[in-house]
C-alpha cells in the first residue's frame, strides 16, 4: 500500500520503520530531513512537504508534538496534508491531541471527501496500543496497516473518541505517579526502608504500574530520560482541559498538572518525566532515595 508518514521523531520514526518492515511503499517528511535519513536508506521516499506526501499516498499518518502542530500540518493551504489528499483517501493522526482540534480538522477533511481518524498511541512500536476513532469502514480498511505498528489495536468509536481515550489513560497514569510520590515521601520522612516498601507495594492495595517507576527511576536520584516531561505536561494539561469542558471534577488531575507545570518552570522540561518528583521533594523537604540493592 502507498503510505505516507509526516513526523518521524521519537515515536514516528519507529512507527514508520514498522511500515517499511511490513512491505509498504512509504513516503516520509519531517521538519528535520536528517530524521528520515535511515528510513530513506531502507527504501522510503522523501517528500519536501506534507502536501507532496499526501499526493503520493492513499493513506497518511502523522505523529506530531501536539494540537497546534497537527492542525498546521493538516490544514496549511499551500503545503498541508488536506491540500494533497484526493477524495476517498484517509488520514490517521497519531498525535496526543485536543478533541476540539480533532473535530475541527475532521470537518475540514470531510468536506473534501477524506476520512480523518484520530488514532493516538501508548507504549512503543511494534508493541504499541493504538486507539482509533472515526468511520468504522475506514478503520476496517486500514487495520492491517495499524497492525504493522501496534500489538493492541482498538476501535473506540466515532471521531474524537480515540483522542479522549488517550487523554484518560494519561490522566490515570500520571496522577497515579504523583500519588505514589506523596506516599513514598511519607514513608521516607518516617524512616521506612524504601527498598522494603518497593517489595510490599506490588503485592498490596497500592500496586500500580506508576509505582513501578520509582525503584528504577527515582531511588538513585538520576532521573533517566524516559518519557519527556514536556510531553507529559502537555498531555496532562489537555486531559484537565477535557475534564473542564465536560464539567467533570478533577482535583487530582489539577494537582498533578500543577506539579508538572512547576517542574517545567524550574527548567526540567527536557528531562524524563520522573524528574517532576523533585517538586514534591522540595515541598516536603525530603527525598525518595534508597541504595541500589544487589540483584
Amino acid at each position: 500500500m502507498r503510505v505516507g508518514f509526516v513526523g518521524t521523531g521519537t515515536m514516528g520514526h519507529p512507527m514508520a520503520g514498522c511500515l517499511l518492515d511490513a512491505g509498504h511503499e512509504l513516503t516520509v517528511n519531517d521538519l528535520r530531513r536528517e530524521a528520515t535519513t535511515d528510513l530513506c536508506e531502507r527504501g522510503a521516499n522523501w517528500a519536501d512537504t506534507a502536501r507532496e506526501v499526501a499526493q503520493a499516498c492513499e493513506v497518511v499518518f502523522t505523529s506530531l508534538p501536539g494540537p497546534y502542530e497537527m492542525e498546521k500540518v493538516a490544514l496549511d493551504p499551500d503545503n498541508g496534508i488536506l491540500a494533497g489528499l484526493a477524495p476517498g483517501t484517509a488520514y490517521f493522526d497519531m498525535t496526543t491531541n485536543s478533541p476540539g482540534v480533532v473535530q475541527r480538522v475532521a470537518e475540514a477533511f470531510q468536506a473534501k471527501g477524506v476520512d480523518l481518524m484520530d488514532a493516538p498511541v501508548s507504549q512503543r512500536p511494534p508493541n504499541m496500543t493504538i486507539m482509533a476513532a472515526g468511520r468504522r469502514e475506514t478503520y476496517d480498511k486500514y487495520k492491517p496497516v495499524l497492525d504493522a505498528m501496534g500489538r493492541n489495536v482498538f476501535y473506540v468509536g466515532e471521531s474524537t473518541k480515540g483522542c479522549i481515550a488517550k487523554l484518560v489513560t494519561q490522566h490515570l497514569g500520571y496522577t497515579n505517579f504523583i500519588a505514589a510520590a506523596e506516599g513514598l515521601l511519607m514513608a521516607a520522612k518516617s524512616g521506612v526502608d524504601l527498598n522494603v516498601l518497593a517489595q510490599i507495594v506490588p503485592v498490596s492495595a497500592g500496586a500500580s504500574r506508576a509505582f513501578d517507576h520509582y525503584p528504577r527511576s527515582v531511588y538513585d536520584g538520576v532521573f533517566p530520560s524516559i518519557g519527556s516531561l514536556d510531553i507529559v505536561a502537555k498531555d496532562l494539561s489537555l486531559a484537565c482541559q477535557l475534564a473542564r469542558d465536560l464539567a467533570v471534577p478533577s482535583p487530582i488531575g489539577d494537582v498533578a498538572d500543577n506539579v508538572f507545570k512547576r517542574a517545567q518552570a524550574q527548567g526540567l522540561g527536557e528531562k524524563g518525566f520522573p524528574a517532576a518528583v523533585q517538586i514534591l521533594e522540595q515541598m516536603a523537604d525530603a527525598e525518595i532515595r534508597a541504595p541500589k540493592q544487589d540483584s
